[in-house]
């Protein structure tokens, strides 16, 4: 776990992007399915995230997921959805389930969890 942290950064690495204006945010919980772990995925949405200036976090889970929550304004979060379920060439999605989440105030970065 840890030479991934050190490659790839986690949340003391995150750079701070602007804060969502809370009249035009959403936060979205994200639940990816397929070939999402081994293959730079939580790299690969942190990396969008911060390019679209989203915030939030994404994480490996012990059944083969990842989870995320992913906040921003409506459409940016939608581009990056939909960028998440094209993937590459590594990364392949096979489902993607997301629900709505209230915005969380102040938050400024998109962290890798462990």
């Amino acid at each position: 776990m840890g030479f991934w942290r050190n490659i790839f950064g986690g949340s003391e690495d995150a750079e701070p992007v602007e804060p969502v204006n809370l009249e035009n945010g959403v936060r979205k919980a994200g639940r990816a399915e397929g070939r999402v772990q081994g293959v730079g995925f939580r790299f690969f949405v942190q990396s969008s995230a911060k390019a679209l200036g989203v915030t939030g976090w994404v994480k490996n889970m012990s059944d083969g997921s990842v989870t995320m929550e992913l906040q921003g304004e409506a459409a940016i979060v939608e581009r990056l959805i939909a960028k998440i379920k094209r993937g590459n060439d590594w990364i392949q999605v096979t489902n993607f389930t997301e629900s709505d989440l209230p915005v969380v105030e102040g938050e400024n970065k998109f962290a890798i969890r462990y």
